[in-house]
């Protein structure tokens, strides 16, 4: 279980983020959701350990963490923008990691991590001959194989479109179900993380607005920055939330 307790981070007198609380058991999807510039990229630096919190801690399965650095932390994350070598193969950038790895990751589970996201028929190619979904499951993959206790994921699916998204959804849940890893997601998308996440913490202006499964949220609004976040600003496709929450929100 992952806990956050009172986080807080300012620069100087700006304060970015203020008494920031949740907690997400083992192999859940949690989505950090908000407007641009909310606080949610730094909340999850702080998570993996990039940014040191100004005040409150982070407890994983009962220990604090809050000092930790990050290389020790075992959490890892996969970047918007896939941040993959293009002088490498897709093979090469999934086993790149596991030069400097201490623990013995063997064939045998890089073979399933490559088989689970179907990229068997693409170990050859190099970068600029993969599409944007592949190269996300290669992004992911390279992250799998380092074996990480929290799956990280900023901006997972803003790159992608269409059929690609979905399917880049679906592996992520199956991820999360299949290997038990708790996965943390940031998106500025609240279709994306009604749809894809088991909670959403929804962030605005630094502090939490409201917190809880996508269906409470749908149900229930804290406030009416989350009704007009959700429902207006970013015009939710009007079948998914049929679909999810019944006929009064489509």
């Amino acid at each position: 279980m992952l806990q956050l307790k009172n986080i807080s981070k300012s620069y100087g007198e700006k304060t970015v983020l203020g008494n920031i609380n949740f907690e997400i058991a083992n192999g859940e999807i949690l989505s950090l959701l908000g407007p641009s510039g909310c606080g949610k990229t730094t909340l999850l630096n702080i998570i993996l350990g990039l940014t040191e919190q100004t005040g409150g801690q982070i407890m994983y399965n009962n220990e604090d963490i809050s000092h930790v650095p990050m290389k020790n932390r075992g959490f890892n994350i996969v970047f918007q923008d896939f941040a993959l070598f293009p002088h490498l193969t897709a093979y090469e950038n999934i086993i790149y990691g596991l030069k400097n790895q201490q623990k013995q990751v063997s064939k045998q589970d890089i073979q399933e991590y490559i088989d689970f996201l179907e990229l068997e028929p693409h170990l050859n190619k190099r970068i600029s001959q993969l599409s944007g979904g592949q190269k996300q499951r290669v992004s992911i993959a390279r992250t799998l194989v380092m074996k990480p206790k929290i799956l990280l994921l900023d901006e997972p699916l803003s790159a992608l479109d269409g059929v690609i998204k979905e399917s880049i959804k679906e592996r992520i849940q199956s991820i999360a179900r299949d290997f038990g890893l708790t996965t943390i997601i940031v998106t500025h998308d609240p279709e994306e993380a009604l749809t894809l996440s088991d909670k959403v913490l929804i962030i605005n202006d630094g502090h939490v607005a409201q917190f809880g499964k996508p269906a409470d949220i749908m149900n229930q609004p804290a406030n009416a920055f989350v009704e007009n976040f959700i429902l207006k600003q970013l015009h939710i496709k009007r079948q998914n939330i049929y679909r999810l929450f019944g006929e009064q929100y489509a």
